[in-house]
């Protein structure tokens, strides 16, 4: 096996060979700058201790934790001694295909889609590992490291399942430790998927709640609770957040002036959309493009 397909270009991560999920060690001393991927982000603590940096602050890392981002979000690490980190890269497109169903499912639903963005935590989730199901997940993950020697057009099941079960461990961990997630009770209500793939097909159409329930049949505060109840969010809310990860996404990958991105994504009123943006990424679109934009590789 050659070295980790993941390079930082001007503070952004790109998977360069095109790998259709991507695991494998990462060793840390002093710091590593702050920086962001336009994929999903997993890294689990397997050795050593470091401070993580984000928009949500300063944490201590131990060995056992675990932080999942969104693509867009950006991140660093402080005070590295010995950081043994064990990350999981997957893209986007790979979570709304091969990935849709585990909407439908309400720990993965939760740890996937909508627990990083709600409780104001700005796409990112993190939980902790006990002995037990650590040494499970990195059997997953040294797995799915092995099978980068291996043509993804004949493993590609392969891959999906050991990503599958690495991420299902997440999953129960993070409901252990809070107990409280949403839709627990029973499998997502069909009416919720479709608002899903709806708002998430047509980002740039100007959504109303009204509109949006009179779609799925059903009046606007039924449509909220049944919402809500499945994945902790208001319909518009998520909404939302899928708007400004893609808008993220096209700040990083095009040329598009930002005018065009706002709109592009439902955000016609630029001073709205400068809002937004910077109350999801901490900075305004023109900081995040300067700070981590680069053309010449992409996912």
């Amino acid at each position: 096996m050659h070295g980790p397909p993941v390079d930082v270009i001007k503070g952004m991560v790109y998977i360069t060979d095109g790998s259709l999920a991507y695991a494998g060690h990462h060793f840390h001393e002093d710091s590593h700058p702050v920086h962001t991927h336009s994929f999903v982000e997993i890294a689990v603590v397997t050795g050593g201790q470091a401070v993580h940096k984000s928009l949500t602050g300063q944490r201590k890392l131990e060995v056992g934790d675990v932080i999942l981002l969104r693509p867009g979000v950006w991140h660093g690490y402080e005070e590295c001694r010995g950081l043994d980190l064990y990350n999981c890269c997957f893209s986007n497109e790979l979570l709304q295909r091969e990935l849709a169903w585990t909407r439908e499912d309400a720990l993965l639903g939760y740890l996937l889609w909508t627990g990083p963005n709600s409780m104001q935590r700005r796409g990112m989730l993190t939980t902790r590992l006990d002995a037990q199901a650590l040494k499970e997940c990195v059997i997953h993950l040294d797995a799915l490291a092995r099978l980068r020697d291996q043509p993804v057009d004949r493993h590609r099941g392969d891959i999906i399942g050991r990503l599958s079960l690495f991420l299902s461990h997440l999953a129960r961990a993070v409901a252990a430790s809070r107990g409280n997630i949403p839709g627990r009770e029973g499998p997502t209500h069909p009416a919720v998927l479709e608002a899903m793939h709806l708002l998430e097909s047509r980002l740039d159409h100007k959504w109303t709640l009204n509109e949006l329930a009179e779609e799925l049949h059903l009046t606007p505060r039924y449509l909220i609770r049944l919402f809500k109840s499945a994945t902790g969010l208001p319909p518009m809310t998520y909404l939302a957040q899928h708007r400004v990860e893609k808008a993220a996404s096209l700040l990083l990958h095009t040329d598009q002036p930002i005018t065009q991105i706002g709109q592009a994504v439902g955000w016609a009123d630029q001073n709205y959309f400068a809002r937004r943006f910077k109350a999801h990424y901490g900075l305004t679109a023109t900081t995040y493009r300067q700070r981590f934009t680069h053309h010449s590789l992409r996912l």
